[in-house]
């Protein structure tokens, strides 16, 4: 009954996360310890990230340029759009800090793991979908806090710490993974269950220390029933115009079926992997907590949905083989 209702495991561990957080938030002389194991967790996986990511097929599969430039296009500019608009659209109904949420959902790029999953699952062209996670995450790095600054007027504004923090926690455990790739790589393929169990602890560490800090803030108290389903309903409507826009451009660009199928879960997918640890560098801890709160909605969504879909795009794809 659970894999039907969450097929991929790690919406539970998410949902898990959110409520241990809520009923046993880190308080007091726990803080600072708290705060430098999810510090830690985070550089471990930027790291991680710096090894896994083929920087050599990357290069090679830029060659692609109509799906890898509309990928590019479509996550951190459509998105970041829509995002803004849902920002714009929740600004009145919803705290300032939870709408500024969906800017921040917009201007993140997407999931690697869980996109090439669901592409293979699909059908599409998996070689083309681990080249387009690879390439907007390595871009994202720096261009996510650039476009959340640009778009977000004041509220966006990086100050020279936390602009040293990304340098420190994301950027340089990322390239120094790069470096580490000849050595490391093989042993991080051939053990592909030890590091994602390394990663999707990390991911819940730094949601769990962050949203700690928004529910001792008072997170629970800011949000009746009402916001709550507004949040809900705005991730409704980006999940339908994420997936829908990415697979009408898809179309509209004649891509083939299987590049299409990639570039559809590879644009409207968006990364929790870099968001948490993003909001932890960007924001104070109460803030942090906020901010996340529309990814993680939408994150969990999104694996939902593209668990439930891609079985069936894949059928549709033998049948028109088969006729």
């Amino acid at each position: 009954m659970l894999s039907r209702i969450f097929p991929d495991r790690f919406v539970p561990i998410l949902l898990g996360t959110i409520l241990l957080a809520s009923l046993l938030p880190v308080r007091g002389a726990a803080v600072p310890i708290a705060q430098g194991v999810s510090t830690a967790a985070i550089v471990l996986l930027f790291f991680l990230n710096g090894v896994r990511l083929p920087r050599d097929e990357v290069l090679h599969g830029i060659r692609n340029w109509k799906l890898q430039g509309s990928a590019l296009l479509f996550c951190f500019g459509v998105m970041a759009l829509i995002g803004l608009g849902a920002q714009l659209a929740t600004a009145a109904l919803l705290p300032a800090t939870l709408a500024l949420g969906f800017l921040f959902l917009g201007i993140l790029p997407s999931t690697v793991q869980s996109a090439t999953a669901a592409s293979s699952m699909a059908g599409g062209n998996v070689a083309a979908s681990v080249v387009a996670a690879a390439l907007l995450n390595l871009i994202g790095v720096i261009a996510s806090p650039l476009l959340f600054a640009a778009l977000a007027g004041s509220a966006g504004e990086i100050s020279g710490a936390a602009a040293l923090r990304i340098a420190l926690i994301l950027l340089l455990p990322f390239i120094a993974g790069q470096f580490a790739q000849r050595w490391l790589r093989p042993w991080v393929l051939t053990h592909k269950g030890l590091t994602t169990i390394m990663d999707r602890t990390a991911i819940a560490v730094a949601v769990y220390v962050a949203f700690s800090a928004a529910v001792v803030a008072g997170i629970w108290d800011q949000l009746d029933s009402r916001e709550i389903a507004i949040v809900f309903g705005a991730v409704a409507v980006l999940l339908i115009l994420s997936f829908g826009g990415a697979w009408g451009l898809g179309a509209l660009l004649r891509l083939a079926r299987p590049d299409r199928i990639s570039l559809l879960f590879s644009g409207a997918q968006k990364s929790i992997a870099v968001g948490a640890p993003l909001a932890a560098t960007l924001f104070p801890p109460a803030i942090a907590g906020m901010v996340l709160v529309p990814i993680l909605v939408y994150h969990m969504a999104q694996l939902i949905l593209s668990a439930w879909i891609a079985p069936g795009l894949n059928r549709r794809a033998q049948s028109v083989v088969l006729e």
